[in-house]
C-alpha cells in the first residue's frame, strides 16, 4: 500500500472524478484521517482535502462556513454547537503521550512530576520527585526544556484538562483551553511541530498525540493515574480509559474521557469529533457522513494499527441514528 507522509498534505485535485471534499481541523487524527482518505478515494474516486491545521482553526473554518466539516479534539459544548448551528459527532478514541529526549527508557513520571515539570517548578532531570521513581536510571543534570503547542490545539486541549483535573494548582494558575498561557516552555505549531523539535533537543519534554511519538521513534513516559498506578500509553489503556463514556446523542455526543477511574485506565485519552454545519444542504453534509460511515465499516484495523482506538459498535450505531434523524444517512 502506498504510504502518506504524515506531514504532506492531501492534494485537492481529482482528475478523474473531479469530486473533493474539504476537511481541517485536528492534527491529533490527521495520520488517520490521511489512511482513510487514500483508500476511500482509491475506492469510491473521491477525494478529501484535509488540511491539519489544528482544532481551533477547524472549528473556525466550519463556524465560518468554509469547509465541508471540522475535527476538533475538544469537544464543543451542547449550548455552543446550538448556538452556531452545528453538530458533532466522535470518529475515534486515543491518547496525548508526554514524550521526553533522555537516554533513559520506560521513564516513570508521577502525577506530581508532570505536573511541576510543566508549571516549570521542577527544573533539572535529577530532581528528587522524578528519582524517587526511577531508582534504576541514570539521571543526568541537565535542564528540562518544555516543549508545547503555540497554535490552537485539541491535543492542548485535553493535556491541559488533564491537567486541570489531576494538579489543583495548574487548574488555579493556569487552567484548561486549546491556547492557554503556559507558565514555561517553548512553542510549536502542530503535533508534527512538537515532535521535531523533541527529537532534536536533548532534556526536552512535551506532550504528542501517540502515532507522532511512534512515528518519530520518541520516547514516551509512564504515568501515574487517577487510581494511582503508572500505566503505558496503549490502544489497551485508551480503552479502559474510555469504557464508562456515555457519549449521549442529545448532548451532541459531549464526552471528556481524561483523568476516569479504572487501575489501567490512560490519564490523557481524549476523541476527536467531526463537526458538520446544520444548515449546509443536506447534500453536502452526506458525502462527508458517507466516508465516516465508510471509515466505520473498514478503517478500524487502520486504526489500531496506527495505535488509535475504534469506537464500541454501540457508539457507532448510536451515530448513524444521529445522522438519520437529521436526514444525512
Amino acid at each position: 500500500m502506498k504510504k502518506v507522509a504524515l506531514g504532506v498534505a492531501l492534494v485537492a485535485v481529482s482528475a478523474v472524478a473531479g469530486e473533493v471534499m474539504t476537511g481541517a481541523g485536528s492534527t491529533f487524527v490527521y495520520p488517520l484521517i490521511s489512511k482513510w482518505a487514500y483508500l476511500y478515494e482509491r475506492e469510491t474516486g473521491i477525494r478529501l482535502n484535509y488540511q491539519s491545521i489544528g482544532s481551533g482553526g477547524g472549528v473556525r473554518q466550519i463556524r465560518n462556513r468554509t469547509v465541508d466539516f471540522g475535527a476538533s479534539d475538544a469537544p464543543l459544548k451542547p449550548d455552543e454547537a446550538k448556538r452556531y448551528k452545528l453538530a458533532q459527532f466522535p470518529v475515534i478514541i486515543g491518547g496525548v503521550v508526554i514524550s521526553y529526549n533522555l537516554p533513559v527508557k520506560d521513564l516513570r513520571l508521577s502525577t506530581e512530576a508532570v505536573c511541576d515539570i510543566f508549571l516549570g517548578k521542577i527544573k533539572y532531570w535529577d530532581n528528587e520527585e522524578i528519582k524517587k521513581h526511577n531508582p534504576n536510571a541514570e539521571l543526568p543534570h541537565r535542564r528540562i526544556t518544555v516543549i508545547r503547542r503555540s497554535d490552537g490545539s485539541g491535543t492542548t486541549w485535553i493535556f491541559t484538562n488533564y491537567l486541570s483535573k489531576a494538579c489543583p494548582e495548574w487548574k488555579k494558575k493556569v487552567g484548561y483551553g486549546k491556547a492557554v498561557n503556559w507558565p514555561t516552555g517553548i512553542g510549536a505549531k502542530g503535533n508534527e511541530g512538537v515532535a521535531n523539535y523533541l527529537r532534536r533537543v536533548r532534556g526536552g519534554i512535551g506532550y504528542v498525540e501517540f502515532a507522532y511519538a511512534l512515528e518519530n521513534r520518541l520516547k514516551v513516559a509512564v504515568v501515574q493515574n487517577r487510581n494511582g498506578s503508572f500505566v503505558k500509553p496503549s490502544v489497551e489503556t485508551f480503552q479502559s480509559a474510555a469504557s464508562g463514556a456515555k457519549w449521549d446523542p442529545r448532548k451532541d455526543f459531549y464526552e471528556v474521557l481524561t483523568w476516569q477511574k479504572g487501575k489501567n485506565a490512560y490519564p490523557i485519552t481524549g476523541s476527536t469529533f467531526v463537526i458538520l454545519a446544520k444548515d449546509y444542504p443536506k447534500e453536502r453534509n452526506r458525502k462527508v457522513v458517507k466516508f465516516f460511515d465508510w471509515a466505520f465499516k473498514k478503517g478500524d484495523e487502520i486504526a489500531v494499527k496506527l495505535h488509535y482506538v475504534p469506537l464500541p459498535k454501540k457508539v457507532k450505531d448510536k451515530i448513524r441514528n444521529y445522522w438519520r434523524a437529521k436526514g444525512w444517512y
